[in-house]
């Protein structure tokens, strides 16, 4: 009977209640309905000790570093940059946006961070050049997927915690295939600006060196972080959550002292946001690893492995299973909670059948970002909605040619091993 919890759990979900409190409530009902009151304890304990945890310090860390780097005017010198790199292209803001997309990644790892922020700037922005809002919030929306892709990444923090798997290799893991999934939206961009010039602005005209020369100078110390952070932790000067905290020390100097673009004013704020986002993150991880508690009582990953290598032998044909349960899962959960959820069931299946652990960790970590831009439930979507004043499913339906680019690039990261592990490989983590 304790197995239900699942069927209640997306119950729980579909009529609206949030996640934190539907990972809770339905495990802690069955438990009840199933005799098992002393378990209730051992439920929500698990709830402060699933955020106990020093690599976990990491998230409100990197967190804390983007919005400092954000409130500090930082992202716009990375639009300009991005401007001046790739203005000049067919439909050029819309490409400026998925690369500034690629850069913010470097700075938060945060999917929202990026579309509260980028989009606060340039959908506005593509609107005055002659972008469609719906348009314009959509390409926001479908790059900032690529934020917990590239390093840092929360989810990836997240992953290694649960899995016992080295942050610094799925750090190096995620950067060739979040510059695939960037690279596939400029491709895919482009070729709707050549099929429908008329619904596009006009060219603008290509940065000379001088502007080039003058935007790269403007984006130097923050295209630093990401070299700071994983140099760091590359080179063995401090682990990843010490990276976090030299990410804050470095992103408060450079906005308060050598830029000047922030002031002792704005820091209450600007702890407030990064702690209500972290406090937000962490609960649902916490909320996760209680649920995880139930699933493991009501053996469900051992129902779950024996029905998932009853359907076939073949390594290939379960992967492209598994991207449809997680693509799937993905619409209605956030990454965080379903990687906690699913890791521990999924991984060491796959491992068994040959799967490099950090070639599945970042199959599943891009499937489930992903998700985040997939209607009904894709959180990125209602941010850019909120930001836009689109509607959400205006948004829903203007994403789709740029998912079916990011479901390609899942598939050719599946099938493509080298794309994840290369780095990881050339670094010695493999």
């Amino acid at each position: 009977m304790l197995v239900w919890f699942l069927p209640l759990f997306l119950v729980l979900l579909m009529v609206g209640l949030p996640v934190f409190f539907a990972l809770l409530a339905a495990p802690g009902v069955m438990l009840v309905l199933n005799g098992q009151e002393r378990d209730l304890t051992l439920l929500y304990r698990n709830v402060y000790n699933g955020m106990d945890s020093f690599p976990l310090m990491a998230i409100p860390f990197f967190l804390l570093a983007g919005e400092m780097m954000n409130r500090g005017g930082i992202t716009q010198r990375l639009v300009e940059f991005s401007q001046a790199l790739v203005g000049h292209f067919r439909a050029g803001l819309a490409q400026v946006n998925i690369l500034s997309s690629m850069l913010f990644a470097g700075l938060s790892g945060s999917a929202v961070a990026d579309t509260s922020a980028l989009g606060a700037m340039l959908i506005p922005a593509m609107e005055r050049e002659g972008y469609s809002r719906r348009f314009a919030a959509a390409v926001t929306a479908a790059s900032s997927v690529i934020g917990p892709i590239i390093p840092p990444s929360g989810i990836m923090i997240i992953y290694a915690y649960v899995m016992e798997q080295s942050v610094a290799a799925l750090f190096l893991a995620g950067i060739l295939p979040g510059i695939l999934v960037g690279l596939g939206l400029m491709a895919v961009t482009n070729i709707m600006a050549r099929r429908a010039p008329g619904a596009f602005p006009p060219l603008r005209r290509r940065a000379g060196w001088g502007e080039k020369g003058q935007a790269s100078l403007k984006a130097f110390f923050p295209l630093l972080t990401p070299v700071i952070i994983l140099g760091g932790i590359l080179g063995g000067v401090f682990t990843p959550t010490e990276a976090s905290a030299v990410a804050v020390a470095y992103a408060a100097f450079i906005a308060l002292f050598v830029l000047r673009t922030m002031t002792w004013r704005d820091l209450p704020e600007v702890l407030s946001r990064a702690a209500i986002m972290s406090s937000v993150i962490l609960l649902l991880v916490g909320a996760a690893l209680a649920f995880k508690t139930v699933v493991a009582l009501s053996h469900a990953p051992e129902a779950l492995a024996s029905l998932i290598l009853s359907l076939s032998d073949n390594p290939l044909v379960l992967l492209l299973l598994i991207n449809l349960l997680l693509f799937g899962v993905g619409m209605f959960l956030d990454a965080g909670p379903a990687i906690i959820i699913l890791g521990p069931i999924l991984g060491p299946i796959f491992t068994s059948l040959g799967v490099d652990p950090v070639h599945f960790a970042i199959i599943m970590s891009v499937n489930l970002t992903v998700g985040l831009a997939t209607p009904p439930m894709g959180l990125v979507l209602f941010v850019a909605s909120s930001v836009s004043g689109e509607r959400v499913e205006t948004i829903a339906r203007a994403i789709l040619p740029f998912l079916a680019v990011e479901v390609l690039a899942i598939l050719l990261i599946t099938y493509v091993p080298a794309i994840s592990l290369a780095l990881p490989r050339l670094f010695g983590f493999l």
